[in-house]
């Protein structure tokens, strides 16, 4: 017994599974496909209202709601929510990038400027480092002993006496301190290449005027113990050919006067 009632249930379950077919409605298909992906094609709006609008599935339909058709209501149409929500992303990142380029050009230029205005770079300048530091480098690493160095002992004892030796490092002290602050202080760099430029053209004078006091000192020594040995005899004064004194030359004018 319970084997015909356990088969007349899967018989049942077969009947009931058989009846089930798939039901394809065309419009809910097209209303499916046009609010998606498909262009919203107003010939498949189902169902149609038939010869002389006698459709009654049409009304039922489509009474209520008489402009529909008329409006592209999908969401990915060319004015759809979607679409426009898709266009205002696009606009806002686009303005995003803009604002991100313009912080990115200020972030560059304030770290140019920084370079530009800050010490801490002015010896790994490209001008200072090419340039400059080796026409200061005698400067910077100026002694006392180099100073003098080649200088015979009565030129170094008169450059000294005179004021000459210290007036040369009381004047390259002052432009060495005036380039070091040039490189410690927070300046433009176009205003320190500038002070650079004067400080070396500065320099260079200095110089120039430092060799030319060594050899007035030169020539002044020289002078001077010509005439001192003049005044000793230590050096009495040859006759040249052709001398004459004083005394010979009025002698041979009365001479020829008399003739």
């Amino acid at each position: 017994m319970k084997h015909y009632i356990l088969a007349i249930l899967i018989l049942g379950m077969a009947a009931s599974a058989g009846a089930q077919r798939i039901i394809r409605d065309q419009s809910i298909v097209n209303q499916q496909e046009r609010m998606v992906f498909k262009q919203w094609d107003r010939k498949k709006f189902t169902p149609t209202s038939g010869f002389l609008g006698l459709n009654p599935n049409y009304w039922l339909t489509w009474a209520w709601h008489p402009n529909y058709p008329k409006k592209d209501l999908r969401p990915l149409g060319p004015i759809g929510p979607q679409t426009q929500r898709l266009a205002f992303a696009a606009a806002m990142q686009n303005t995003e990038n803009a604002y991100k380029l313009h912080a990115d050009t200020l972030r560059n230029t304030a770290i140019t400027e920084a370079v530009n205005y800050s010490a801490v770079f002015s010896t790994a300048d490209p001008l200072w480092m090419l340039y400059y530091r080796h026409e200061f480098e005698p400067l910077l690493n100026e002694q006392d002993a180099n100073l003098m160095s080649g200088i015979p002992a009565k030129e170094i004892d008169y450059l000294v006496r005179n004021g000459v030796y210290e007036w040369y490092r009381e004047e390259s002290s002052g432009i060495k301190e005036r380039l070091d602050g040039a490189m410690t202080t927070t300046l433009d760099r176009g205003s320190r290449l500038l002070t650079y430029h004067r400080l070396l053209l500065e320099y260079r004078r200095l110089n120039t005027s430092w060799e030319a006091k060594k050899q007035y000192a030169r020539k002044f020594l020289a002078l001077s113990e010509s005439t001192n040995k003049m005044k000793s005899r230590d050096q009495p004064i040859v006759e040249r050919q052709g001398f004459r004194t004083d005394q010979q030359i009025a002698d041979e004018i009365l001479r020829k006067s008399k003739l």
